[in-house]
């Protein structure tokens, strides 16, 4: 009896190592995203003091498809994203983004040093809104349609390759134009 009482801890590490790994595969095959259709009207954030000529981020506001991108500076894959978000707004894709649970003063040395792609930007410092995007962290990036509606969610760096594989032909359906990838220098 003692035996089987010792090794029921590892019984249960073993079982749940095996449900984690079903669930795991599960999410990684790209099961059903429940934030997928959700609206993000509403979607209550304060505006970044942003130097610059960034407009703010306001949901409603906003006409036609755009992307909506949840970075930080002080996120590794946000810097190996951003060259290529800086190509997609020269091409006319509008990208707001959402600065998550950092210091404006850091957002804003970032979007120096790198530039800035973005129409828009808002503040999330307690990270409220990535809750309600049902974030597990930055950086995550969505598409957005016409009504506001999430139409594709892509969580870590978006990079050509990316785009190409998983978000265009969504992009292209809610109305936005392809991306020339041959036209980056």
């Amino acid at each position: 009896m003692s035996r089987i009482l010792a090794l029921t801890p590892l019984g249960v590490s073993a079982l749940l190592l095996v449900v984690f790994s079903i669930m795991l595969l599960h999410s990684a095959e790209g099961g059903p995203d429940p934030i997928v259709g959700r609206s993000v009207i509403g979607l209550s954030l304060p505006l970044l003091d942003f130097e610059g000529e960034a407009g703010d981020y306001m949901p409603e506001a906003v006409e036609g498809p755009y992307l909506l991108n949840v970075w930080a500076s002080w996120c590794p894959p946000c810097r190996v994203e951003h060259p290529y978000f800086t190509v997609m707004a020269e091409q006319g894709v509008p990208i707001y983004g959402i600065v998550y649970k950092d210091d404006p003063e850091d957002a804003n040395r970032f979007l120096a040093q790198l530039g800035d792609p973005f129409a828009g930007l808002a503040a999330d410092p307690e990270g409220r809104a990535g809750f309600e995007l049902g974030m597990t962290g930055p950086p995550e990036t969505f598409i957005v349609d016409g009504q506001g509606v999430i139409r594709a969610r892509w969580r870590g760096a978006v990079t050509d390759l990316v785009w190409i594989q998983h978000m265009e032909r969504i992009w292209v359906e809610t109305g936005g134009r392809p991306i020339d990838w041959n036209a980056v220098e």
